[in-house]
């Protein structure tokens, strides 16, 4: 890994947010973290956050669990641990000493001011632990240091129409933020460009002599939520010292990639795209001789995911079917029977996908058995596939009771 060695990061610490639950992801959480889900092959989705982390040369970094953590943990120590000189991982009901844990974002960083006055941190930059993206971190913190910023906020033009799911802000010509609102039901687009607005991306570099009491003070507030994008920011930009940093773009006047892989359309899509090579976004270096994210050939067995999303595989001897994947996410621990046709769908890990299981092609027969999302994603898991044959031998077992009275 090539980390950054003309930036002095003495002085800056990670706090990584690391503890969401991924409602939105529903079954694919249920059990598990959303940073820790299997993303790729090899890979889990907080790679990406720590592997631009490291190749920023951020060196320290706290870590902020709260929900299900246990391989969230495993993995950071397996891992990480060697590639940073030190990670803290610090969780929510444990340091807090209650049940609910941090209460919000920023409620992660007051939980652990004494962690973090005593790394000795002049500058915090955090991070998103849930998100698949490519970032230049060495660039935003010099930035963010160039302009004497207390507080940078790393952003992307997104579709106007995507835009409430995100902080949304207005600049000036010289990067200052001017307006910040958090999720607008009607967002503001950008000056010159009706169809984008300009998102927060969730990663921030603060002074730490600012923020730290600003961080006191919002606790103390009754009435605040303690988030980072309606309670911290506001504060910044009302004090005119908050600035946005843009990547920047390629010849062709793309920027790296940065995906919310919250929802299941959205982390079906990021996965082929970044599986078939349309995304610019360098990739974590794989886990060299680790096989608990690796699908393997097992995972594989009767067809092979070429690019574009489709499989076709010939009958094998003793008659086996033809199978069919279009567009569709087999994740790691999953296995396909030969015969099966799939289309836009997500298999769970731990699945095993019958020969005569036909998805995409009935919507309504579908949503029978599966979850399927409005944008045609369909999610299946061993407990959805469990009810369907379950339901489906009943009526073969009556009919087998009825015969037998004839």
């Amino acid at each position: 890994m090539t980390i950054s060695t003309t930036l002095d990061t003495s002085r800056t610490l990670g706090v990584l947010l690391a503890g969401g639950q991924g409602s939105r992801l529903y079954e694919l959480t249920r059990n598990e973290c959303k940073p820790a889900l299997a993303f790729g092959d090899n890979r889990r989705i907080v790679d990406f956050t720590l592997a631009g982390a490291a190749r920023s040369g951020i060196r320290n970094l706290i870590v902020g669990t709260q929900y299900c953590p246990e391989t969230l943990n495993m993995h950071m120590r397996h891992r990480w641990q060697k590639t940073f000189d030190r990670i803290s991982l610090r969780h929510g009901p444990t340091v807090t000493g209650t049940e609910a844990g941090y209460t919000g974002t920023a409620a992660v960083l007051a939980a652990n001011l004494a962690e973090i006055d005593a790394s000795g941190a002049e500058e915090v930059v955090v991070l998103a632990g849930d998100h698949v993206y490519d970032m230049d971190l060495a660039a935003m913190i010099r930035d963010h240091r160039a302009t004497g910023a207390d507080a940078t906020v790393a952003v992307d033009a997104v579709p106007l129409r995507e835009a409430s799911a995100f902080g949304v802000m207005g600049t000036d010509a010289d990067s200052r933020i001017r307006m910040f609102v958090e999720k607008p039901a009607n967002p503001p687009h950008m000056p010159g460009d009706p169809s984008r607005a300009l998102a927060s991306m969730g990663i921030y570099v603060f002074n730490w002599r600012w923020l730290r009491p600003v961080l006191i003070a919002d606790m103390a507030d009754p009435r605040s939520g303690h988030d980072f994008g309606n309670d911290i920011l506001p504060r910044a930009v009302a004090d005119g010292h908050a600035f946005a940093h843009t990547r920047p773009v390629d010849a062709e006047g793309r920027a790296p990639y940065w995906r919310d892989v919250g929802t299941l359309d959205s982390f079906r899509q990021t996965w082929i795209d970044l599986r078939d090579g349309q995304a610019r976004c360098r990739l974590p270096e794989h886990i060299a001789g680790r096989r608990d994210l690796d699908p393997g050939h097992d995972g594989f067995t009767g067809y092979a995911l070429h690019a574009g999303g489709l499989s076709l595989t010939p009958p094998m001897s003793g008659g086996r079917r033809w199978t069919l994947l279009d567009e569709t996410v087999v994740m790691p621990g999953a296995r396909i029977e030969p015969g099966a046709r799939l289309t836009r769908a997500i298999v769970a890990p731990g699945c095993t996908v019958p020969s005569d299981l036909t998805v995409g092609e009935d919507q309504a027969e579908d949503a029978r058995w599966f979850r399927v999302t409005p944008g045609g994603t369909t999610l299946l898991t061993q407990a959805m596939l469990d009810r369907r044959d379950a339901a489906r031998a009943r009526p073969r077992q009556s009919a087998e009771l009825t015969m037998g009275h004839i």
